[in-house]
């Protein structure tokens, strides 16, 4: 037993849970939008998520904290500089303007992991900006990349979808600052910590409600896509509901992140 809880720890800290979240995100952009090559693109995200989420998480406790690097972050370390290989080698993969908007986009990231002026404090550490930059980069990452990729025009659908891809993301966020509530540094200003957990929680709820009725928008309405995606929106409200601090970390950074993935298989298979 102690085995395996050493090997989830190390899956999901070192980001390979949270990249096969993003993967199958593009890959329900590539379904949705009947985009055959989508594989570039899948792998970019995927190995681009790794290398970037760990620079993100382990930057200051190595970098800046001058923390001892344990053999667990070495082999950390390695998957993410393996990543990174793999990002690149896929990124050469992608059209060349879908090369431009992932470097802004990788910019977006610095910015957030990296204070740029003397005496600044990095994105990261401005007050309520984080749960944006995380989930704009996501809806960017998983479905403006993909389409711009493969030449497809902004129409109606692709920014409803955008805006349903935000509001997910932005609601599991919450989850995760309820539950890192107790742990996090008052100055961030998550939500929770402006307008509490009960307030929090009603918006969630309300944007999920919104969520699911946006897709009365789409023209071409797909049954088994609007029942899915109910499925999904009540799911991510039961795990709102149910979010406290008192949570352990696997119920955010295990359950809560493989909502996407259940949702693409789902989505593949029944599709």
């Amino acid at each position: 037993m102690r085995y395996v809880k050493q090997v989830l720890d190390f899956y999901i800290g070192s980001s390979i849970h949270v990249a096969l979240s993003v993967y199958a995100l593009v890959r329900m952009t590539g379904f949705l939008f009947g985009i055959s090559e989508i594989q570039a693109c899948a792998y970019f995200a995927f190995f681009g998520t790794i290398s970037a989420y760990n620079f993100v998480k382990y930057d200051a406790l190595v970098r800046t904290q001058k923390k001892r690097v344990s053999s667990s972050l070495k082999a950390i370390a390695l998957l993410s500089l393996v990543s990174f290989l793999g990002a690149v080698f896929y990124f050469l993969q992608l059209a060349q303007i879908t090369k431009i908007i992932a470097v802004v986009f990788l910019i977006l990231t610095l910015l957030y992991t990296l204070p740029f002026f003397p005496n600044a404090k990095n994105a990261r550490n401005w007050a309520g900006v984080k749960i944006y930059i995380v989930a704009v980069c996501w809806v960017g990452v998983t479905l403006f990349l993909p389409i711009i990729n493969a030449g497809l025009s902004f129409s109606t659908e692709v920014f409803i979808v955008g805006v349903q891809r935000f509001i997910l993301i932005f609601v599991l966020i919450l989850i995760f600052e309820i539950i890192d509530l107790k742990e996090d540094d008052p100055h961030l200003q998550t939500v929770p910590q402006q307008i509490g957990v009960s307030r929090t929680k009603k918006l969630g709820l309300f944007l999920m409600l919104f969520f699911i009725g946006l897709e009365f928008l789409f023209v071409h309405f797909n049954p088994t896509v609007f029942v899915l995606k109910t499925g999904i929106a009540v799911t991510v409200m039961l795990f709102l509901l149910l979010a406290n601090e008192q949570r352990s970390k696997y119920y955010s950074a295990f359950w809560v992140e493989s909502i996407p993935i259940v949702w693409m298989i789902l989505l593949l298979s029944l599709g």
